[in-house]
């Protein structure tokens, strides 16, 4: 199975902490999925640091399409409300939703994602 790769794994993976190992042996799989939103978060940094072969082995990732169904945010982000789960962005309900509507699992640091999972059908890579 596929996993997509949050922004808060790559940057711990850059500076070799957090779940660089998980992130090395996934990768080592041929096992990582990327979209456009992760990358949005990731690449201008780089570019601005004139990493530019960093940010070119990322755009090599496979690239998952972004579908948003808004209705599925707004159900998600009203159940997260309900259960007191609070400050929840946007961005990581499209990247959940796009892990759900993929199949994929999500390799996230963000807590947000392990709340999120309660009431939603999100898979964690653990």
């Amino acid at each position: 199975m596929s996993v997509l790769v949050d922004s808060s794994v790559w940057v711990d993976y850059f500076r070799d902490a957090g779940q660089a190992d998980a992130l090395e042996l996934l990768i080592e799989e041929n096992l990582v999925v990327t979209n456009d939103l992760i990358l949005a978060e990731l690449l201008p940094p780089l570019i601005l640091r004139k990493e530019h072969v960093l940010a070119s082995l990322l755009r090599e990732i496979q690239c998952r399409p972004l579908s948003v169904d808004w209705d599925e945010i707004i159900r998600m982000q009203t159940e997260c409300l309900s259960n007191g789960i609070n400050g929840v962005g946007i961005p990581d309900l499209i990247i959940a939703q796009n892990a759900v509507q993929g199949g994929l699992k999500l390799l996230s640091n963000d807590k947000h994602f392990a709340l999120i999972s309660r009431y939603a059908p999100l898979e964690l890579y653990r």
